[in-house]
């Protein structure tokens, strides 16, 4: 890899910004692009994106673009930052205008409702080989407010181009942030997006009350939902021990810098989600994915008790607590019932 590259980060929010920071870090010109005037002349003027990431001064490579044509041009590499609900519209409208293949990069982590695609099936959808040379997904346990104060940090770079994986890899890692390389895309769009649905639950049972048990409870149960579904999608289940399994659902579940562990634990105090939602002020990727992942179960018949319990609390106004007894109340089963056919499948391949 050539040692500067022109990059552009489409999405000026916490994780956008957290990434241009490393990218300028490691000597590449950015181009950060934000659908706000005002938020794209208050970076340029300070050099800082108050809104997200207070205090923190961007590198000097780093520019703010509110045009998106202008955004891409010249660059390597694309690397997608939106919410998952504006990644397919963002990616309409850089088709119309990019003029050569790109790199394309994402970091959004969520399955779309209804149609159940994964981020990067929505990009292979939506992007044309005039736009798109390859695609890879940088996912991992990364909350943006320590990756800009340059606290150790790990997360994967997952192709099915192993040239492509590594070109990314290069790209971001230096000696605060470190990239391992995978191939197997289903299992971390997966486990980067189911997280989240855990994050909910873990933050409603602190907000009920319950202790660490129930939270250890949450996260073990809640990576085995997240396998089961996995698995059957066809992700290998050995990348839910990885950074993308445990080590994101980890941090997702048990930090207050995670949104959806804030949501939850709202919820459990007894706000409804509407309060929730407004309170935050920022997209709570959980709620979405509950929803797609619940339809995603009941089609492909995985037993999902944890989503399913968090669908009902979410969209169909039952008590958290209530919820919370129910699944305690459940039929005697086998702990690694489900797991063992996996794991066991995976040793005979």
């Amino acid at each position: 890899m050539e040692t500067n590259q022109r990059v552009a980060v489409i999405g000026a929010g916490s994780w956008g910004t957290a990434l241009a920071l490393v990218l300028g870090d490691n000597g590449h010109d950015v181009n950060l692009w934000t659908h706000n005037k005002d938020q794209m002349a208050l970076i340029n003027d300070t050099n800082r994106n108050e809104r997200y990431l207070p205090d923190t001064d961007l590198p000097a490579s780093v520019k703010a673009y509110y045009e998106l044509e202008k955004a891409i041009e010249g660059v390597s590499t694309i690397v997608f930052a939106v919410p998952s609900k504006a990644i397919r519209e963002v990616a309409q409208n850089i088709e119309k205008v990019c003029k050569e293949p790109k790199v394309i990069v994402h970091v959004s982590k969520g399955i779309e409702p209804d149609s159940h695609l994964r981020i990067s099936e929505i990009l292979q959808q939506t992007l044309s080989e005039k736009t798109m040379k390859s695609m890879v997904v940088l996912s991992g346990p990364s909350h943006a407010e320590e990756v800009v104060k340059r606290h150790p940090t790990t997360v994967t770079a997952a192709s099915d181009q192993l040239n492509a994986s590594q070109f990314v890899q290069d790209l971001f890692m230096n000696q605060h942030f470190r990239v391992y390389t995978n191939s197997d895309v289903i299992g971390v769009e997966i486990g980067g997006a189911l997280k989240n649905i855990i994050a909910l639950a873990a933050g409603i049972s602190d907000g009920l009350g319950y202790g660490d048990n129930a939270k250890a409870a949450l996260i073990t149960r809640g990576l085995a939902e997240i396998a089961r579904l996995g698995t059957t999608l066809g992700a290998n289940p050995l990348t839910f021990s990885g950074l993308t399994g445990v080590g994101d659902l980890i941090v997702t579940c048990t930090s207050v810098h995670s949104r959806n562990w804030r949501a939850g634990n709202m919820l459990g105090k007894g706000k409804n989600l509407d309060e929730v939602l407004e309170t935050m002020g920022m997209v709570v990727e959980g709620v979405r994915t509950t929803k797609a992942a619940y339809q995603l179960a009941r089609k492909h018949k995985v037993s999902m008790p944890i989503v399913q319990a968090l669908h009902c609390i979410l969209f169909d106004d039952v008590d958290p607590k209530e919820a919370v007894d129910q699944l305690m109340s459940r039929m005697k089963t086998h702990e690694m019932e489900g797991l063992v056919d996996i794991l066991g499948e995976q040793i005979r391949n």
